[in-house]
């Protein structure tokens, strides 16, 4: 048989055969690794040590393995048990108090009494609202490089020409991110709902007065130029936001005992303010269509804003498609997720059109109009910023005053129940 020993090991510190610990002398001691056969009748070999591996290793080797076994497995347990994140429970409809549910959506609810740290937890869990989450907050990004471009190339700081697209901006970004954060925190309470979606509601209020800022400075047909409807088209929409937000906030206290009339109030509350908003744009095609203008890069990104701007309602309203099928959309493709992203594209096809017809129409408005005013852009946006907090305050003080005065609140006692 031939001699399958490979090379001389270690003795180690009680090895038998010999005093102290070193290397063995020559190949005749028997402490060697060698090649043994895998298994019976195989020819393959695998290497093996005809004495314990920590003998192999050094005096004292055994302890010596233990020690960084035991290292090692602490150290590997470490990130382990950090990311051992629990994710927060979901419910059906019936489990959660009537002022969270949403017709046509029967399951992915989340705990009615979420903590700040569950509510974060949920945008990274699929439930009911990940989608409205993510749908809102990655165009905030978007927004917020266009603006940044637009940065680099306008001068915002002394060109007042370019404060009411300065304004439209800013609320563009604004808007989308608040209602990202409304829908991530709002099952605090139902208190924080409600007060979520006001700040929601404020957000949306003044995203329709920079419309009508940039509206009035870039989109104004050439014969309403110095108008009275001109001259007042931003005051009258500062007053519009403020009856925005008003009846908007208004209609949650409607939402549990008249929820048809408090979908008609909310409509109402964000259609009116559009249609006055678009009356100089709807003008504008109207003469197109009479043959009084040449089609232009900056109509046909306000057609497309007006096709999604009617879509957007019309998801609002009619809560399709999960009213025919509820429970097939809970989780993706129900109507306020596209609702969401109908919003967002057509905001990008407005944004277009205004940028175009800001550069298109330079020369002519700041020959034949007066410049934008501090006063009328930015002042006009602090001004009704301003008003439209004391107005959510005004409506969040009664639910901060006497927070246990929410609906089925024995619901949300018995949901905390089964969930420990």
């Amino acid at each position: 048989m031939p001699d399958t020993r490979v090379f001389p090991v270690w003795r180690g510190g009680g090895a038998s055969g010999g005093g102290g610990g070193g290397w063995s002398q020559g190949w005749g001691w028997g402490r060697c690794l060698r090649w043994e056969p895998a298994g019976p009748g195989e020819g393959a070999q695998v290497p093996a040590f005809d004495c314990p591996v920590w003998l192999v290793l050094c005096r004292g080797g055994r302890a010596r393995l233990r020690e960084v076994c035991q290292r090692g497995r602490g150290a590997i347990r470490l990130p382990t048990d950090m990311l051992s994140i629990k994710l927060p429970q979901l419910f059906d409809i019936h489990q959660v108090p009537k002022v969270f549910r949403e017709d046509g959506i029967i399951s992915g609810y989340r705990h009615p009494r979420s903590s700040a740290m569950d509510c974060l937890l949920s945008s990274f869990q699929m439930n009911n609202e990940t989608v409205n989450i993510w749908t809102h907050f990655l165009p905030t990004w978007y927004f917020l490089w266009r603006f940044s471009v637009l940065c680099s190339t306008l001068n915002f700081l002394t060109d007042s020409y370019t404060w009411p697209l300065l304004v439209y901006m800013l609320l563009i970004c604004v808007y989308p991110f608040t209602s990202s954060c409304a829908h991530t925190f709002s099952t605090m309470s139902p208190e924080s709902r409600h007060i979520c979606y006001f700040f929601d509601y404020g957000a949306l209020s003044l995203y329709s007065l920079g419309c009508a800022i940039s509206y009035g400075s870039y989109v104004m047909p050439d014969c309403w130029v110095n108008t009275w409807l001109h001259q007042h088209f931003v005051p009258i929409a500062i007053g519009n936001t403020l009856l925005c937000t008003s009846l908007s906030c208004y209609s949650r206290f409607l939402e549990l005992q008249f929820p048809h009339r408090s979908k008609v109030v909310r409509t109402g509350a964000f259609v009116f303010p559009f249609l006055f908003d678009t009356v100089p744009l709807f003008y504008r095609l109207l003469l197109c269509c009479g043959g009084n203008c040449s089609p232009s890069e900056a109509l046909s990104s306000h057609c497309y804003h007006l096709l999604f701007a009617f879509l957007t309602c019309f998801l609002f309203a009619s809560h399709l498609p999960e009213r025919l099928a509820p429970g097939r959309f809970d989780y993706f493709g129900h109507s306020h997720q596209l609702f969401h992203i109908s919003a967002v594209v057509g905001t990008h096809f407005q944004m277009e059109g205004v940028i175009a017809d800001m550069t298109s129409r330079r020369a002519w408005l700041m020959a034949h109009g007066a410049l934008p005013s501090f006063l009328g852009t930015i002042g006009a946006l602090a001004i009704s910023l301003v008003l439209n907090l004391g107005i959510i305050g005004i409506f969040s003080a009664p639910l901060l005053g006497n927070p246990h005065q929410s609906a089925n609140q024995p619901q949300a006692s018995a949901c905390e129940c089964k969930e420990q």
